[in-house]
Parts: C-alpha cells; sequence; structure tokens
C-alpha cells in the first residue's frame, strides 16, 4: 500500500489572503513576489468550488504555466482536475471538462471569440499588469471576458512600475470601473499633471501629482491585499550593490565618438543613431560590448564585460544571469563554454519542456549558471538554488527588474542572496539603474500605504 504525501499547510499569511478572497469577490493581491500567490489563489478557488462555485480560468505569463500553475496545482490541490492550454492545443484542452484552465497572457482574444464562459464564475489574472494598457489587444480582449465572471482575482507583486496610471485598467477589470470610474481621461486629469518634454504639443509626459499614490491607494485598499515578504516570510537577508568597471581605452573613444557624432565605423560596420531615443539604445548596446547597424546585425566591440560577469559567477555557488539583447546572450554562453560552465538557458527561443527542465535541473545543483532574458523569466519561476542575481547591463523595464531579481529572493531561500549589478564608468549605465531604482522606490511607496 503507497503512502500519500501530506500536503504542506498554508502559510498564515496565505491563511489570511485566502480569507480575504473569500470575503470580497474582487480582489487584487498586490503581495510580494515569492510569498506564494498562486497557493492562495489555488486554495480560494478550491473553497469556492466545494461551496458551489463553477468553472476557473487562469491566465498567466507563458513561462510559469507548467513550473508555477500546473505544479502548485500538483501539489497542493490534487482533488482539482486541469488542464494548460496553449497556442498548440487551445480548442482541444477547452472542450474537456475540468475544474480550472489554464491558459497564457495572450490567449485573451482567443478566449474572447471561442470559448463559452456560461459555466465559469472564477477568473485569475496572474501577473495582472500584462492588461494595464487598456487599448492593447489583449486588454479590450480581458474586459470582454472579465464581465462574465462573478468572482475575479488579480495577482502582481508590481503592479504600478510607471505610476498610478498603470493601476486604472486593471482594477477596471475587476469592479468594471466602480472605484477608479470608466473614464480614464477622467481619472487621468485627477491624478496626473501634465509635463511639456518638447517642443510638440503631444510631446507631454503625464506624471503623479502629489499625494496621488495615497489617494488612490485609499480608494483601492478596500479590495487590495498586501503581503510583505520579510514581514511574513523568514528569509535570510538579501542586499543589492553595483561594481563598476572601467571600459577598455579603445572601447571609451568608440562610445564617446557615437556620443558626439551619433554614428561611428566598427570594423565594417557603420553604425548610426537617427534619433535621441535610438542614440540612447545604442549607447547602452556599445557601452554593453557589441551595436548593431542597420541591418540588425551585432558588432562587438569587447567582451571585457562579460568576462567579469563570469569571473563573478564562478566566485560563487549558484547564479541567475539576466541578458538584455542577443549579442549578449550569444557571447556570455560562448564564454561559459570555454571555461567548461554546466549552464542553462531561458529565453524566447527555448521550448516549454526545455524550460521546465532548465529550472528543475538549476534547482537540483545540477547547472551552475541559469542564463535568462527577464520577458521569459521575469514571472513566477522559483529559483531558490541560486544565492546571487548578476545584471551584466541594465534595462529599462522596472517591473521586469524587481520580478527577476525576486526569482531567488523567495519563500523557501535558505541563504543569504545578493544582486549585482554591472556598469560601465562614464557611460549610461550608472543613470539607467539609478532610474530603475527610482521607478521601483515609486512602486514600492504605494505598496506600503496597501501594506496590512
Amino acid at each position: 500500500m503507497g503512502f500519500v504525501k501530506a500536503i504542506p499547510p498554508l502559510f498564515d499569511h496565505q491563511g489570511i489572503t485566502v480569507d480575504y478572497e473569500m470575503e470580497h469577490d474582487r480582489v487584487y493581491d498586490a503581495s510580494d513576489p515569492g510569498t506564494g500567490k498562486t497557493r492562495s489563489a489555488l486554495a480560494m478557488i478550491l473553497q469556492r468550488q466545494k461551496a458551489g462555485a463553477g468553472k476557473a480560468l487562469v491566465f498567466a505569463p507563458k513561462s510559469i504555466l507548467v513550473p508555477s500553475w500546473a505544479n502548485d496545482l500538483r501539489t497542493f490541490t490534487p482533488s482539482l482536475k486541469y488542464v494548460v492550454a496553449t497556442a498548440s492545443n487551445r480548442k482541444k484542452q477547452f472542450a474537456q471538462d475540468v475544474d480550472v484552465y489554464i491558459t497564457n497572457t495572450d490567449a485573451a482574444k482567443w478566449v474572447s471569440l471561442n470559448v463559452d464562459l456560461k459555466d465559469f464564475d472564477i477568473l485569475i489574472m496572474d501577473e495582472c499588469t500584462a492588461y494595464k494598457h487598456r487599448t492593447s489587444a489583449r486588454a479590450k480582449a480581458m474586459a470582454k471576458i472579465a464581465k462574465h465572471f462573478k468572482y475575479r482575482v488579480g495577482m502582481s507583486g508590481t503592479p504600478n512600475p510607471n505610476g498610478v496610471l498603470d493601476l486604472w485598467h486593471q482594477y477596471f477589470l475587476l469592479d468594471d470601473g466602480e472605484i477608479l470610474g470608466t473614464n480614464f481621461w477622467a481619472f487621468r486629469s485627477k491624478v496626473c499633471e501634465p509635463v511639456q518634454t518638447g517642443p510638440g504639443s503631444e510631446m507631454v509626459k503625464w506624471v503623479d501629482r502629489p499625494g496621488a499614490a495615497e489617494a488612490v491607494a485609499d480608494l483601492l485598499a478596500g479590495m487590495t491585499i498586501r503581503h510583505k515578504m520579510e514581514k511574513c516570510i523568514s528569509i535570510p537577508p538579501h542586499t543589492v550593490r553595483t561594481i563598476n568597471f572601467d571600459l577598455s581605452a579603445k572601447h571609451l573613444k568608440e562610445y564617446k565618438d557615437l556620443a558626439k557624432h551619433a554614428i561611428i565605423q566598427l570594423k565594417d560596420k557603420t553604425v548610426s543613431a537617427v534619433h535621441k531615443g535610438a542614440l540612447r539604445t545604442k549607447l547602452l548596446q556599445l557601452a554593453s560590448g557589441a551595436v548593431y547597424d542597420a541591418e540588425g546585425n551585432p558588432a562587438v566591440a569587447s567582451t571585457d564585460r562579460y568576462e567579469l560577469v563570469l569571473d563573478l559567477a564562478e566566485e560563487r555557488e549558484s547564479c541567475v544571469i539576466a541578458f538584455n539583447w542577443t549579442h549578449q546572450r550569444n557571447e556570455l554562453l560562448r564564454l561559459a563554454k570555454k571555461r567548461k560552465i554546466k549552464f542553462a538557458l531561458i529565453d524566447g527561443t527555448v521550448k516549454g519542456p526545455d524550460r521546465t527542465k532548465a529550472v528543475k535541473d538549476f534547482q537540483a545543483g545540477k547547472i551552475k549558471i541559469l542564463f535568462a532574458h527577464p520577458m521569459s523569466a521575469a514571472h513566477g519561476l522559483t529559483l531558490t538554488k541560486g544565492t546571487t542575481t548578476i545584471w551584466p547591463g541594465p534595462i529599462d523595464d522596472a517591473e521586469r527588474f524587481q520580478q527577476f531579481n525576486r526569482r531567488i529572493y523567495r519563500a523557501g531561500q535558505e541563504r543569504k542572496t545578493e544582486t549585482i549589478m554591472v556598469a560601465a564608468n562614464d557611460t549610461l549605465d550608472a543613470g539607467v539603474f539609478a532610474n530603475l531604482d527610482g521607478k521601483v522606490e515609486g512602486m514600492v511607496d504605494l505598496l506600503d500605504i496597501l501594506e496590512i
């Protein structure tokens, strides 16, 4: 006779979340990444369906459909029948009779056109920020879907990466505009003010008015729950630091020439930037070690940065290393192979089963480095075998930056962890990292108001 594996109990804060979600039909769970929002949502689904609720529909980033949602269903709510629906099998999977249907964020349009939702009651939008732009196709589709559901839960530990305007459509999907209003323009005029960024009348940036975060948080408090990881989970400390290095004299000259003239000659490639935004991108690329020509081909200027990154990784037990551009990935992989380091890769070129294997191998200690693109690995994955996250260079997305750093610093981590940002002196690197930090601070300020 086999033994039935015991289901681990909920953490206290997860139990509080489940109770809150049972008491409120519409909830935003803004708890920190790594606090186990998925587990809480599944416990709520189980309780609601035992009480007679209909089927549940879960939208989540493609990269975590199996590693997070399917695995947690098997582990914590094995009585719930489920399917995972992707582009290759959606019609077949949605034809099955199960309790929970899990599909990817971009399936919203397909679902809105092809699925009869009359037997559904529970909607979960994991990483709800995917729908923050109300004019996007998937956001419009989700608005059509959401109105069919009695119980709705939005989830993200980083709900407002660019300010309070990011919140409007996410909460609209939950309460049909009851709290923040049904008109985006009216909401924007109340909480933001225009700042002219150029000579044209359309060159305007909308920034939060003083006190806007506090005012919006007060409005949202009645349907938002948030747990800060450090207060609800015992976890060793996490440190963040920047390591600066000097570009070679030749590399720095190329960088300064591009900054001054917006055009340089690298080997047999001519690289130019036609406007300020493009120049900024080219400068960040060049500082990182390569830059792309008009045809999208990289011209490698230096691999010094990547040698430093791998030196840092080899000094540590287990690392997660981010990359932003193709040339970064290629150079990091090439150098890792040269040094005979065991590694795995997660990005848009890696299929689902191979991503799952990469995570399992990393967590089992079979590989030393997991190279990952933030777009593919910023959400949901648990990588607690790692003790260090390394950024070879900055990105512009504060949400992905914050989320990616929480892959190792989350529930289950038993060792001290660190985030290392590598910045080249006399380049834009430090400023971009500082801007990221500022956006994260603003995001955390609003969330701290919502903390229970």
